[in-house]
């Protein structure tokens, strides 16, 4: 029986299924845009945030739909936790959007110890650690999708995002390899990758290393003059059709790009990448010795 299909290959009844939401990071930018247009559209969501109360004008509009949930991702324990409670509450976990994570800016040289462990500790650790909880409730339930918030430099780099480039590399092997090894259990895997966005992730909640190093100050000053053109930055409302597909869609990506700044660099890149392959290809081979 043939089934018509929208523009983004969706069919009528996987757009109305309601669905059960799971989302990290959920009290500002992304995070609290995707939830409440969930809400808005029917589905349940558990939202989970350092400060819930920044979800209490959520709680107030959409009621027992949501599910505020005070977590602090770096903490392993309160993850498993909060997860299970999540269950219970609402029976399942259709989703998990794990969004939870912040960007430190600086160069390579100037971060300190504790900078490159709070950056490695939130932005992987705390997706490893949300993972390893949500999986056991998805193998049971023989089904889900974890999509995960990676970024364009979690493909590529700029300069003075050097610890969160690493991060993002970081979470795009892990997400990848549990897709690899939860597939034949009916759990999908995505890892989102926008490019920069007017959220406040490079204002309110960047972390900055010092800037002492003169010999640094053109990196510097060319990265803030890249920063201060407006066409940069896109809109995060723009974000919510797409992603509100992505959850609806029955073959989801692995990867998703967001953004025209991600899709014209990760383009560019791979096309560099692949020739410099092919350019080295004999010398590749026979590296083998057989």
């Amino acid at each position: 029986m043939s089934m018509d299909k929208d523009n983004f290959g969706l069919t009528k009844k996987e757009k109305t299924m309601s669905k059960i939401i799971f989302i990290t990071g959920a009290s500002k930018g992304f995070g609290k845009l995707w939830a409440e247009a969930l809400l808005k559209r029917g589905d349940k969501v558990a939202a989970s945030a350092r400060n819930i109360e920044a979800l209490q004008d959520l709680k107030e509009k959409y009621g027992d739909s949501i599910l505020p949930v005070k977590l602090d991702v770096n903490n392993r324990t309160e993850v498993f936790e909060v997860v299970e409670k999540v269950e219970k509450h609402f029976g399942r976990i259709d989703v998990l959007i794990n969004n939870a994570g912040f960007g430190l800016f600086g160069t390579t040289e100037e971060t300190t110890e504790q900078q490159a462990r709070d950056q490695m500790e939130t932005n992987f650790f705390g997706s490893l650690w949300v993972a390893q909880a949500i999986l056991p409730v998805m193998r049971k339930q023989r089904s889900g999708h974890i999509i995960q918030i990676s970024s364009f430099l979690g493909l590529t780099t700029l300069p003075l995002l050097g610890l969160y480039n690493a991060s993002k590399f970081a979470v795009e092997g892990l997400i990848e390899t549990i897709g690899s090894e939860t597939a034949h259990l009916g759990i999908k895997t995505t890892l989102i990758e926008p490019n920069g966005f007017a959220t406040d992730w490079a204002g309110a909640s960047a972390v900055q290393t010092s800037s002492d190093i003169t010999d640094y100050n053109p990196v510097r000053e060319a990265f803030a003059e890249t920063g201060d053109n407006p066409d940069t930055w896109g809109k995060p409302e723009s974000t919510v059709v797409p992603v509100l597909n992505l959850i609806d869609n029955q073959n989801p990506p692995q990867r998703l790009l967001l953004g025209k700044i991600a899709y014209h660099v990760v383009n560019e890149v791979y096309t560099k990448r692949l020739n410099d392959i092919q350019n080295w290809k004999e010398v590749s081979i026979a590296a083998h010795g057989h």
